[in-house]
C-alpha cells in the first residue's frame, strides 16, 4: 500500500476494525449455534426442565424439535 492510498484510507480504519470484530463474533455466535456439544447440553437442559415441571410439554416439545432440527442441519454440513 502506498503512502497516498494509506493516508487516504486512514480515517476508515475504525471502520475495517469495527466490520472485523462484527464478523467474528458472528462466526462465533454460528459455530455456537451449530455445535452438536452445545445442542445436546440445551436438549438436556430441556429434559430436566420437564421433570422438574418448569416447562410444559408443549413448550418442551416445540424446543426439542428445533434443537433436533438443528443438530441434523449441522450433520449434513459436516458431512458436505
Amino acid at each position: 500500500m502506498g503512502i497516498l492510498s494509506g493516508l487516504i484510507g486512514m480515517p476508515l480504519a475504525p471502520l475495517r476494525g469495527t466490520v472485523w470484530v462484527a464478523e467474528q463474533i458472528r462466526d462465533e455466535a454460528d459455530k455456537q449455534f451449530h455445535d452438536p456439544a452445545a445442542i445436546r447440553r440445551q436438549l438436556e437442559q430441556i429434559a430436566d426442565a420437564r421433570r422438574a415441571g418448569t416447562i410444559d410439554e408443549d413448550e418442551a416439545d416445540s424446543a426439542e424439535r428445533e434443537l433436533v432440527a438443528r443438530l441434523i442441519r449441522s450433520d449434513r454440513n459436516e458431512g458436505a
